[in-house]
């Protein structure tokens, strides 16, 4: 997760555009935005979207659908906990606008706006117990679920340098895999072993990368937090099944 605040009077003016009429859409065209693991999202804006001075960035795991048929977005817990620890359950999501980076060339927090032609993709129904790693407080998957506004987006199984037609577990350490994030694009990466409920390798993230998803080839094992740690999928989706609602039988969209 990465907060960005921006100074009064920097905001980028899109003012002196020249648009043209587009031709009318057939009845069999899809306007709607595709998104999938490793899109970028955008949140907490204030004082609104269209004018904010502050806002955080994330990027989702994966999207699919729950047993109820409902489209389904991931990303990590901790990036809809505010300072005082409360879990925002019933946040507005939207997707980041901004052209996604390299880790040689980081996409620029400055940069990052929500995609106000889309408009609002999703609302946050639950956040997970976050990872904790450098604190003493209980140690969680480090997840969130955003139950998606199928009118706005649609799923696509691949973003960026990732595709995900499956999900699956860690794989043998030493194994080579791979993120893609907002941030810092597609990096990867061998895993290095297990430490708790997590495991850990050596992909590189950046902050605006949380939640990234991490492949081993094209199945999808887990969501990446930082300090090179990631949660297995099928742990947060075992825990997704005993919590029921939103989320519940979670599986990747066709």
């Amino acid at each position: 997760m990465f907060r960005v605040l921006r100074a009064l009077g920097a905001a980028v003016l899109l003012a002196g555009l020249s648009l043209s009429a587009a031709p009318a859409a057939s009845a069999s065209t899809d306007a709607r935005t595709a998104i999938g693991g490793g899109s970028g999202i955008i949140f907490r804006m204030l004082p609104n979207p269209e004018q904010h001075k502050s806002l955080y960035v994330c990027t989702l795991t994966a999207v699919g659908r729950d047993r109820a048929g409902n489209l389904v977005g991931l990303t990590n817990a901790h990036c809809f906990i505010d300072e005082k620890g409360n879990k925002l359950v019933g946040a507005p999501v939207y997707l980041d606008a901004s052209p996604a980076g390299t880790a040689a060339a980081p996409a620029p927090f400055t940069k990052s706006a929500p995609d106000l032609k889309t408009g609002q993709i999703g609302t946050v129904t639950y956040v997970s117990t976050p990872n904790n790693l450098l604190s003493n407080g209980p140690k969680g998957l480090d997840y969130t679920v955003i139950r998606l506004d199928e009118k706005r987006v649609k799923p696509t199984s691949t973003v960026g340098g990732v595709t995900i037609k499956s999900i699956g577990a860690p794989p043998a350490n030493g194994t080579r895999m791979c993120k893609e994030g907002h941030r810092t694009g597609l990096t990867c990466g061998i895993k290095l072993g297990t430490h708790g409920i997590w495991f850990t390798h050596l992909i590189w993230t950046n902050g605006g990368d949380s939640g990234s998803p991490v492949v081993n080839g094209q199945t999808l094992v887990g969501n990446a937090w930082g300090a090179q740690h990631s949660s297995p999928i099928q742990s947060i989706i075992k825990e997704m099944d005993a919590n029921g609602g939103v989320g519940a039988g979670f599986h990747l969209a066709s």
